[in-house]
């Protein structure tokens, strides 16, 4: 009797050492399968602005590529930023459309603010385009607040 306690508590204790390892291994999966995501504010008509943050984006994707991660990111522009993504404005359409197809498997999205569109349609008394890849939100800036508070990282560059 004395020696199965004896066995039974030693097994015990092995059982219990090993509780430290396997929670540490499933902290380590869950951040593993945590996904990155960043959001990008460009407010400012002027195409170095709007380079460095392609410049950020594509960066930030070949990072987390060469680790074999994903990353989501979304570019949101507003007001005088808009012209970054106007079809008759931007001088960067041709970056844009190849970041869209380079991201993948990670995920790059162009937000324009609906917003400044209507006024700048407003102000300049014809309907503005923006670049097939640009998606519309309602607001540039609600986009970004709801998207921080959603957890992702922040970035102005």
């Amino acid at each position: 009797m004395r020696r199965w306690h004896r066995q039974a508590t030693v097994a015990f204790i092995v059982l219990i050492s090993l509780i430290p390892a396997a929670l540490a291994e499933g902290a380590k999966a869950h951040r593993a399968a945590r996904p990155h995501r960043m959001v990008i504010q460009v407010d400012q008509n002027d195409p170095a602005v709007m380079n460095l943050a392609l410049n950020n984006a594509t960066n930030v994707i070949e990072y987390y590529r060469a680790k074999g991660e994903d990353i989501d990111v979304d570019v949101v522009a507003y007001g005088p930023g808009l012209h970054m993504l106007r079809a008759d404005t931007s001088p960067v359409q041709d970056r844009i459309k190849n970041l869209k197809s380079y991201a993948f498997p990670s995920r790059i999205q162009f937000s324009a603010c609906n917003v400044t569109k209507v006024g700048m349609e407003k102000k300049e008394g014809h309907p503005i385009n923006v670049l097939s890849e640009v998606v519309m939100v309602p607001s540039g800036v609600v986009r970004l607040i709801e998207l921080q508070e959603n957890g992702w990282s922040y970035i102005r560059p």
